[in-house]
């Protein structure tokens, strides 16, 4: 086995790039961690795979989605829907403004 052990440098790059602080003895427990992933991914690197189709999934199942039928019982006219309300304006609820500028409230 011909490990690769990762620089100290690296091993807290990524720390920092996943915003941990590590001790000195995490530093090494990771880089040894780290040392074997990235060996195991060059091993795959590694496999012949010639001939192999690529494939974004193996289990064959795909997305099912049902039709989106509309249902006159089931939906609500505009003016039912605006009936419940005072704050109306051409047709639409008149909200509070949910974005407003930096600074204000």
């Amino acid at each position: 086995m011909n490990m690769s052990k990762l620089a100290k440098k690296e091993v807290l790059h990524v720390a920092k790039l996943a915003r941990l602080t590590l001790s000195p003895e995490e530093e090494e427990k990771y880089a040894k961690q780290l040392s074997q992933v990235v060996e195991y991914v060059g091993e795959l690197a590694e496999v012949n795979t010639e001939g192999v189709e690529p494939t974004s999934q193996t289990t064959g199942l795909t997305d099912v989605f049902r039709t989106d039928e509309l249902k006159g019982q089931d939906n609500l006219s505009k003016e039912n829907a605006l009936s419940g309300s005072d704050k109306i304006h051409n047709g639409y609820f008149v909200v509070d403004a949910v974005l407003s500028e930096k600074g204000e409230k």
